[in-house]
């Protein structure tokens, strides 16, 4: 089974051509550049060199939260765009889990944390066994000091990953980090592949209309809004 998959949720842009497990190409950016001007050249790259076209894809996959509001619509949309009118079935992956899938050969507790802004990060927990995550907490927005409690009460060293990974560690007082090496912070559109095709396997998938992201909180623009225009409370007279 061939599966695209794609990732910009973050500064990161990665896009992955695979054989179910196999590997055939990764192409990934980390150049600030905007995930709209670079994704879809990425992806055409990709499948130019194989002589490929979306006809010859079988799944399709991405990244679908949380993570940037805009890198994540673009994700989604261009694999919509890309999946349109083919009939083949998307999955839609947590960042999260994708970015815990990197760090699959650790044996031990993996906490991929995002930098959520506002002391926040978004994050979540797994256990690897060295060969397949088990996941222990869902997906969240907490501030870095109610994580670092909740990670301490395990007793045990934890990995993390993902871009939150620098102002995570300097802000830790209680639980105690693995070091990890920059590459395997990253975002990876392998690994969202993988992830895609476990759920695939599964049955978890969708057509392109159907496929849906994942924010957990409100955008910043919505919070402006919302500070801007309070609801006013009405009482009975």
């Amino acid at each position: 089974m061939k599966i695209l998959a794609l990732d910009s949720s973050a500064v990161v842009a990665s896009v992955a051509l695979c054989e179910d497990e196999r590997l055939l190409a990764e192409y990934t950016l980390n150049n600030g550049n905007t995930h709209s001007e670079t994704l879809l050249p990425m992806v055409e790259t990709i499948l130019r060199h194989f002589g490929a076209s979306t006809a010859d894809v079988d799944l399709f996959a991405v990244s679908s939260g949380p993570g940037s509001f805009t890198g994540v619509r673009i994700g989604a949309a261009t694999l919509k765009g890309l999946a349109f009118a083919t009939d083949k079935p998307c999955v839609g992956v947590s960042t999260l889990e994708a970015i815990a899938e990197n760090l699959v050969s650790h044996s031990g507790l993996i906490c991929p944390v995002m930098n959520a802004r506002r002391s926040q990060v978004y994050t979540a927990l797994f256990r690897s066994d060295g060969q397949s995550l088990t996941r222990l907490m869902e997906d969240s927005a907490l501030s870095i000091e109610e994580l670092d409690v909740r990670l301490s009460e395990t007793g045990e060293e934890v990995a993390f990953c993902g871009d939150g990974y620098d102002i995570t560690l300097a802000a830790l007082a209680k639980t105690h980090a693995k070091w990890i090496p920059y590459r395997l912070r990253l975002q990876s559109a392998y690994s969202v592949a993988q992830a895609a095709l476990r759920q695939y396997r599964q049955g978890e998938w969708v057509k392109d209309e159907a496929l849906g992201v994942t924010y957990l909180r409100p955008s910043q623009a919505e919070r402006t809004y919302c500070e801007q225009h309070p609801v006013e409370e009405t009482g009975s007279h």
